[in-house]
């Protein structure tokens, strides 16, 4: 069809838009608290995009706590490649249990996510720790909109 296109992913093009002064965010209600990230498997091991989310989120002011399994190490949220439609493989654990487990290790606020599917996978193993009413799962993107300064 004769297209010829740049894709990025919405952390780089958010990143580009806060580098640029066209999206400002203040800390604000983030100032302070504590965030780990989820790197999803197609960004950062698949395409080797580690900074651009984390550069994000410095700018909500929170701090920044690594998941033990993190960046060219991470491990799956367990919806990669469509798993997350078919039914559980024999195992002792589900592999997004064992992903949010790491997460709470953390003793997080928030955790950031860069991808729909693992949005919903982690949301998912923090309710199976009852834990949904003291920790958020959230997008970067939400996150960015919450701290927009218009």
């Amino acid at each position: 069809m004769g297209g010829h296109y740049e894709v990025v992913h919405h952390t780089q093009f958010l990143k580009q838009l806060l580098d640029e002064g066209k999206l400002k965010v203040e800390g604000g209600q983030f100032k302070g608290k504590r965030i780990t990230f989820h790197d999803p498997c197609y960004l950062g091991r698949a395409n080797n995009e580690y900074e651009a989310p984390r550069d994000v989120l410095a700018k909500l002011e929170g701090e920044l706590i690594e998941m033990k399994s993190c960046k060219a190490k991470g491990l799956c949220c367990g919806a990669g490649g469509a798993q997350m439609f078919k039914d559980a493989e024999a195992g002792n654990k589900e592999i997004n249990i064992e992903r949010t487990e790491q997460a709470l290790e953390t003793k997080p606020e928030i955790i950031a996510a860069g991808c729909p599917f693992c949005n919903t996978m982690m949301t998912d193993g923090v309710k199976n720790k009852e834990k949904e009413g003291s920790i958020a799962v959230m997008d970067i993107a939400e996150l960015i909109q919450q701290a927009e300064n218009l």
